[in-house]
């Protein structure tokens, strides 16, 4: 008896099918639950995380090899238990490790400045302040002023240690925490200083009294910050300046310069306007009040 045509032709196109199927590799991943086998506990950690959501992504071809998204390919790391067969970003050299986190993380807004900060000029990765399996309250990104501000002074000791004088930003109070000021992940200005309005200072997200613009301006606040005057970790000045007497931080800029008198200089000895031998000379914002600008007055004066 014949075989009908159609049977054959279905024959053949299954023997096709099973033929290409068995010429395929098989895939260098494992899945994440080949992961579990053996790392339990660090599983049971991630499934709490930020990242968990990573587990059912599908638009990225990540659902079910979550771990595989940082760790590589895992299916020869499963088949040899060695540590070789798979790579770990804890112990990858930072620009390493940072290109698997960016994989991910690149286009965020928190990122911009990353390639011109000190942390990544210094060799610092993701890894060093962000523990992907960490089992505490705060997972992966930390929260709490009081957990972020000792993760930074682990490192910067030198800077907490001017947050012990007695005038000073509350961060030992745990009322502020270092990124208000900082942006750990990069920015374009100095010191990875967090911006206000795009591109002011971060200081006047608290200090909007200050920002202006004035008719007239006090040329420091405009041109060089608030730091020229101001100590913002920590002053023996109750106004957090950079000297302990207001009359010694204006003199580093008004000393000898054309005065009012006529004739006379500004901080010097007679015949000087203002004779710093007089009480009533030696401090300068008991006239000059609106030293940071003023709608009225050109010499600061209201």
């Amino acid at each position: 008896m014949r075989s009908d045509p159609g049977v054959r032709f279905l024959l053949l196109v299954a023997a096709a099918f099973l033929t290409a199927e068995a010429q395929q590799p098989a895939s260098p991943y494992a899945g994440s639950e080949a992961c579990q086998a053996c790392h339990e506990d660090i599983y049971n950690a991630f499934a709490k995380g930020a990242h968990r959501g990573i587990e059912n992504d599908e638009k990225h071809g990540w659902k079910g090899q979550a771990c595989e998204s940082c760790h590589g390919p895992g299916q020869k790391h499963v088949e040899s238990a060695a540590a070789a067969d798979i790579q770990n970003p804890a112990k990858m050299g930072a620009a390493q490790a940072d290109k698997v986190c960016l994989s991910c993380h690149l286009h965020e807004p928190t990122r911009v400045g990353r390639l011109d900060s000190g942390h990544a000029k210094n060799q610092v990765a993701c890894t060093a302040c962000h523990k992907i399996h960490t089992t505490g309250p705060e997972l992966t990104a930390l929260r709490k002023a009081s957990t972020i501000n000792a993760q930074c002074t682990s490192c910067h000791q030198g800077v907490w240690a001017q947050f012990q004088k007695p005038f000073r930003h509350k961060l030992p109070e745990g009322a502020m925490s270092c990124v208000d000021c900082h942006n750990p992940h990069g920015n374009i200005r100095p010191a990875m200083m967090q911006t206000f309005a795009a591109n002011e200072p971060g200081c006047f997200h608290c200090h909007g009294d200050k920002r202006g613009p004035f008719t007239f301006e006090h040329g420091p606040v405009r041109f060089e910050g608030c730091g020229t005057c101001h100590e913002p970790h920590g002053s023996s000045n109750p106004r957090m300046l950079v000297r302990h007497e207001v009359r010694l931080v204006c003199l580093e800029c008004h000393a000898s310069l054309p005065g009012a008198g006529p004739g006379g200089v500004i901080g010097v000895v007679p015949p000087s306007f203002h004779d710093l031998r007089s009480a009533r000379f030696q401090n300068c914002t008991v006239c000059h009040q609106k030293i940071h600008g003023s709608y009225v007055d050109r010499n600061l004066l209201r």
